[in-house]
């Protein structure tokens, strides 16, 4: 590629600086430069509203196999070039897809963010999706589903429970998309899918680190302001999930050495104030080994091999506050099962201590923060909370936590915590095939 022209640091801003800059091009490409001096580092991303959610039935796993495909070139550059390009440079590159979103990435010296720019803008639209290459890109996926899901039981599992639990919201399907949809997967369909949400006004660009944002601001108006806008498409379709009538309840066989469970209740996301008790809860049940969940049922009752809970609020959609465990050799799944449920009983009836609500407090708020001392991860959190709606809402977050009260968190525990409205994955582990 061509030597790009290196950006300067400002000199007018001093080493303790941090500040956000935002504006949006002419053809609806958000910008987003979060200026921070305290190291020479310099971080590059770019954000689709193209994550599963985006799929529809039959299609499953598009975005993710783009994402792939997004490495393969285009004609100015070369086939798979991209990444070389950022190497030679002395940076690293990757790509990330979720429910939600898909994101790229650069970490690369501030005054090398020029190509980032020009690389990022050139895939945008001028990607080249071989024939050839796109059913082998294919393979590759199916291969990556194989290992990481039908070789894991455990993640079998997960992928089923949620597939039981959500009737219409598109987590219902996994972002790597099912196998068969994969199976089923063209060239074409992937071309419709890169026209369609690969376009200015479907993306977010952030830079992060020690970068002079005027002279950023005049190279991307250069290189991204000429691409035409695309259709405005539903970046979060409205979909509400029909009400459940009781507890549904999945099993998966596999090959597989010990039982495994897995515990779902549907909870809101960040929109919903009681998000925050929902993300203290979780620290109350699984912050470490003083957690409720590691006292009781690995240490007390001695019963489980690992066993502990999850809940994230940084979602678009409404998701699940999970439980899950391994038995011990020799113990019962259920015994388990119904450990996990205890602890469950035992919050709706008394409060937390105030002394457990604000280790949990203290834990999300300091995670929270000091990961922020990463470059990368300030990006990062920017482009989440933005995929969401608006970055400022990573100020309410913490805000949030801070208000939380024991009596909150039992209240949110008798909300939402109801055994009709729970779904349930077991694991039956069957005997390997060579031991048949």
């Amino acid at each position: 590629m061509a030597q790009a022209a290196p950006v300067a640091p400002d000199p007018k801003t001093s080493a303790s600086n941090s500040s956000i800059r935002e504006e949006i091009l002419s053809n609806g490409l958000k910008v987003i430069i979060v200026q921070d001096r305290s190291a020479p580092l310099a971080v590059f991303q770019i954000w689709y509203h193209a994550g599963s959610i985006n799929e529809q039935f039959g299609k499953t796993g598009l975005s993710h196999l783009l994402e792939h495909m997004m490495f393969k070139g285009t004609p100015k550059y070369g086939p798979k070039n991209f990444s070389k390009i950022i190497q030679r440079a002395g940076g690293v590159d990757n790509a990330g897809t979720t429910y939600d979103y898909v994101f790229y990435y650069q970490k690369i010296a501030p005054e090398m963010l020029n190509i980032s720019i020009e690389l990022e803008a050139d895939r945008m639209q001028n990607l080249i999706m071989d024939p050839k290459e796109t059913l082998l890109e294919r393979d590759v996926v199916m291969e990556e589903r194989r290992m990481r899901y039908e070789d894991d039981p455990q993640n079998l599992v997960y992928e089923e429970a949620m597939s039981t639990a959500f009737k219409n919201y598109p987590y219902r399907w996994p972002v790597i998309g099912w196998m068969q949809d994969l199976k089923n997967m063209t060239r074409e369909d992937l071309w419709e899918y890169y026209k369609t949400h690969y376009v200015p006004n479907n993306a977010v660009l952030i830079i992060a680190g020690d970068v002079n944002a005027e002279l950023l601001m005049v190279k991307i108006k250069k290189e991204f302001g000429a691409i035409p806008r695309g259709a405005d498409t539903v970046k979060t379709p409205k979909i509400d999930e029909p009400e459940q009538l009781g507890e549904r309840r999945v099993f998966v066989k596999k090959e597989a050495e010990l039982p495994y469970v897995f515990a779902g209740y549907k909870t809101p996301n960040i929109s919903d104030s009681d998000s925050s008790a929902l993300e203290v809860l979780g620290g109350i049940f699984s912050g470490g080994k003083s957690a409720r969940i590691y006292k009781s049922i690995i240490k007390d009752k001695q019963i489980a091999l690992s066993a502990g809970a999850g809940y994230s609020s940084i979602n678009k959609y409404p998701s699940l506050f999970y439980f899950y465990g391994t038995p011990l050799p020799g113990k019962k799944i259920e015994d388990i099962e119904s450990a996990l449920y205890e602890e469950i009983e035992k919050i709706k009836k008394e409060p937390p201590t105030g002394r457990e609500v604000q280790k949990a407090k203290n834990q999300i708020e300091a995670e929270f923060i000091m990961a922020q001392d990463s470059t990368f991860f300030q990006a990062e959190v920017v482009g989440q909370f933005e995929m969401l709606g608006d970055w400022r809402l990573k100020e309410k977050y913490l805000d949030g936590i801070r208000k939380v009260t024991p009596e909150d968190v039992q209240r949110i525990a008798g909300k939402y915590f109801i055994e009709d409205k729970r779904t349930v994955g077991i694991l039956i582990p069957l005997k390997a095939r060579s031991e048949k």
